[in-house]
């Protein structure tokens, strides 16, 4: 669910009715209308219908390299093209080994400096010339050159380092380490006789070690003959855990975050009972929301002066401000205000400009509520405020980041940068003055940009939005100072567009309703065409008639447009029968013009029209591309607007596509799952069957990072809990429900379905029925799993909406 975000699927199979386990088949009376297609068809591997090209990206040398599997062998290969010659080639092993996808360019652009197993490289780009700048046991990461592009940074364990272009010397630029509690020659007293022995013996049985040790000990040797005359302040971390260490552009400040964990949260355990060993194993899982945050503090090592110090956040405009769903706890909040605290929050990475002269961080809040851009005064862990976009519900959006990252962020000269905020209702490009904290805003509309990025030159952003139409996405192009988006990419639908390095071409991945994803090469000029460079599906796939459903809009209750995908039948059944499918994660976009990545249930959902159903699936409030609203109308009552939504979609099947309201069943796994238990047991005049499939029945056991954002946490905010939870509404359950769990399920863990059927056995309830999977994750792997399970959800729409 959300950045984590609840997939649906689903395996094995057990049925629990009471308090009775039982193992059964699936079987029903075949119908008067029939389909070439079936459960096991649809539910087969998905190599059936063909391996879409995924995962492309520009290389240094100018090629598109990406994985395709066209020959349905048993694993993926890595293809490329070159846009002079646009043929899909498979890439050998050894060029495989010696290609890099992570480059980091110098400011003139010729050189790159990457980490290929664990060394550093550098590559000319115009003579192609690479030189090896580490070869050590060690591993170099996050290699970047320094503002003058004469060293390259990098980290090596915790610390970080400098090598000279121009001579190779490296430069110890940090020193982080915990404090040794006895001397060397201390701890070789303890060293046992035994363990000695086992330490001498490995050395003498293993060539790889001895290699190994020596290699090692030349890296410290000549560590030790690049060694400045002053070293780095020692920098003691404790027990904390070190994170986000950067140096400035200059070389000049090292920042780093130390973060404390609680030590009294309870993780949980799920059983895994299907194992090699035969004996049931424990598997570790993530704690429950309300846990104890961990406490992350910032600081700065300034190496002129040789001295650590903390980034100051006390100075944060609204350190102290209580969000407002305190009004409904008045007791409580006149506690906190008699004793006010500084909220906690999180310091993002350092962002320098190229001349080191000022740097901004974004900052945000633990309850997610606050995020703050602020200027950063280095010598002295100031911070000054250029932007705060505050939001009661909880902060989130396409390139916004919050409680799952920082989001789009970078300068365009030295005083001024560009970031993207939800403050106008839909996530937009803005530029501030970090000295004044002017603001202006450079895109407007309802309609959302996501996946910014900024030219070489500075003078372009490149975006992608859902300008023409909420669910048709293209690629565009806009001036750094503002002025009408260019449109780029032609083909509506899904473009899922990336730049190559020189920036004249763009890879497409492109996709539509019934058509799954291909790749396609196309010039950096808006109205170039298009060449489609691979060619996927299986004769088998294309030779079914697949449905381009409808995209309609209608009104909720609340006066709001919602969207949706309508599958029609030509010869609908006799009871006139309609399945209202939810999607999962809450945050999700489903009612679009692209491939949907519910692609087993859009063949499931074109079975169901050919057996004379309607076919309806919403884009319900708290789904994704619609702007904050839409996000955040969900907030302190899960199934509240999401699940009048489902309701309004209901009615208007009946009222304008003429459904027997006697007849209508829904289904949905994860947040899908939940959104059907809450329809079923609150709203039973409206739905006569339901399939909820993996899904949380009670969110004080779902996990911290998502749930807290939507509904706060369980012990200062227990009424949102309470009237967003299933299980405390099973007693409405009149309708027939069919629920769905994997056993081994590490996201909506199996324990949560288990509580809810102990209490429709104590309701004493006899309408319902539990599928178990006991191999199965949250996302289902086996293909008889997925067959098993959707036979089930369709016997239960043939036997009770077909009447």
């Amino acid at each position: 669910m959300a950045h984590k975000r609840m997939m649906d699927n689903g395996r094995g199979f057990l049925k629990l009715v009471g308090i009775f386990i039982v193992l059964t088949g699936v079987h029903f009376a075949s119908r008067a209308q029939q389909s070439s297609l079936t459960v096991e068809k649809i539910m087969r591997d998905p190599k059936w219908i063909g391996t879409a090209p995924y995962d492309a990206h520009w290389g240094i040398d100018g090629m598109l390299y990406f994985n395709w599997n066209p020959e349905a062998e048993e694993e993926p290969s890595l293809y490329r093209i070159s846009t002079s010659a646009p043929l899909a080639r498979k890439v050998d092993d050894a060029t495989r080994q010696m290609l890099t996808r992570q480059y980091t360019y110098d400011h003139s652009r010729r050189r790159v400096v990457f980490e290929r197993e664990g060394d550093l490289y550098l590559h000319d780009l115009k003579s192609g010339e690479e030189l090896r700048l580490a070869t050590t046991v060690q591993h170099e990461s996050n290699p970047h050159f320094d503002q003058n592009g004469t060293h390259v940074f990098f980290q090596q364990g915790d610390n970080l380092f400098s090598v000279s272009l121009d001579g190779g010397k490296w430069t110890q630029l940090s020193n982080f380490g915990q404090e040794n509690r006895r001397t060397g020659e201390d701890q070789s007293k303890q060293q046992t006789e035994q363990n000695r022995w086992l330490e001498d013996d490995q050395l003498a049985l293993f060539d790889v070690l001895q290699t190994r040790k020596r290699r090692d000990s030349l890296h410290k040797a000549r560590l030790k003959g690049n060694e400045p005359e002053t070293q780095p302040k020692r920098i003691d971390i404790g027990s904390a855990v070190l994170s986000m260490q950067q140096v400035s552009p200059d070389g000049r400040f090292i920042s780093y975050r130390l973060t404390k964990r609680a030590d009294n949260n309870v993780n949980t355990i799920v059983p895994n009972y299907i194992t090699e060993s035969g004996y049931t194993e424990d598997i570790p899982a993530r704690t429950k929301v309300g846990n104890i945050p961990s406490i992350s503090t910032a600081y700065l090592y300034d190496r002129k002066r040789d001295t650590s110090y903390k980034v100051n956040t006390a100075t944060i405009p609204g350190i102290r401000d209580l969000p407002d769903f305190w009004e409904d706890y008045p007791e409580a909040k006149a506690k906190r205000l008699a004793d006010p605290q500084d909220r906690q929050v999180t310091v993002g990475r350092v962002l320098w400009n190229e001349t080191s002269t000022d740097a901004v961080v974004i900052i945000t809040a633990a309850d997610n509520k606050d995020r703050w851009i602020m200027r950063l005064e280095a010598e002295t862990g100031t911070l000054h405020p250029v932007d705060r976009q505050r939001d009661e519900a909880w902060i989130a959006g396409p390139g916004i980041g919050g409680a799952w990252g920082g989001g789009n962020i970078g300068w365009l000269d030295e005083q001024t940068i560009y970031f993207q905020s939800e403050a106008s209702g839909y996530s937009h490009i803005y530029m501030a003055n970090i000295l004044t904290s002017e603001k202006q805003q450079l895109t407007t509309g309802e309609w959302e940009v996501s996946n910014l990025q900024l030219s070489a030159d500075k003078k372009h952003f490149y975006f992608t939005a859902n300008m023409k139409h909420p669910g048709i996405s293209h690629f565009y192009r806009l001036p750094v100072k503002g002025g009408a988006p260019t449109q780029l990419t032609s083909m509506d639908g899904g473009n899922e567009a990336i730049l190559s390095p020189d920036e004249k071409w763009l890879a497409i991945r492109y996709s539509y309703t019934n058509e799954p994803w291909e790749l396609y090469l196309q010039q950096n000029k808006p109205g170039a065409k298009p060449i489609k460079v691979t060619e996927s599906l299986t004769a088998e796939f294309k030779a079914y008639p697949w449905r381009k459903p409808t995209v309609i809009s209608f009104k909720n209750r609340h006066g709001d447009d919602v969207y949706a995908r309508l599958y029609q039948t030509d010869n609908p059944k006799s009871s006139r029968p309609a399945v209202i499918f939810v999607h999962g994660a809450g945050y999700l976009q489903n009612a679009h013009y692209w491939w949907s990545q519910y692609f087993r249930e859009y063949m499931f959902h074109n079975l169901l029209v050919d057996l004379g159903y309607t076919v309806l699936d919403i884009d319900y409030t708290g789904s994704a591309g619609y702007g904050r609203n839409h996000r955040t109308g969900i907030y302190r009552h899960m199934g509240g607007k999401d699940l009048s939504d489902q309701a309004d979609g209901a009615k208007l099947l009946v009222e304008e596509y003429g459904v027997n309201p006697k007849n209508i069943g829904l289904y949905g796994g994860s947040y899908g799952g939940f959104i059907t238990l809450m329809a079923m047991f609150n709203e039973p005049d409206v739905f006569a069957a339901g399939a909820a499939l993996r899904a949380v029945t009670d969110w004080a056991h779902y996990n911290h990072g998502y749930t807290s954002n939507i509904l706060n946490e369980p012990s200062s905010d227990p009424l949102s809990y309470k009237r967003s939870s299933p299980i405390y509404f099973a007693e409405g359950l009149t309708g027939h429900l069919l629920m769905c769990h994997g056993m081994v399920d590490v996201n909506v863990h199996f324990q949560d379905i288990i509580r809810l059927n102990q209490r429709l056995i104590e309701l004493g309830k006899e309408n319902w029925e539990l599928a178990v999977y006991p191999v199965e994750d949250h996302g289902f792997v086996e293909s008889s799993s997925w067959t098993d399970e959707y036979k089930r959800v369709l016997k239960l729409f043939e036997e009770r909406l077909t009447n």
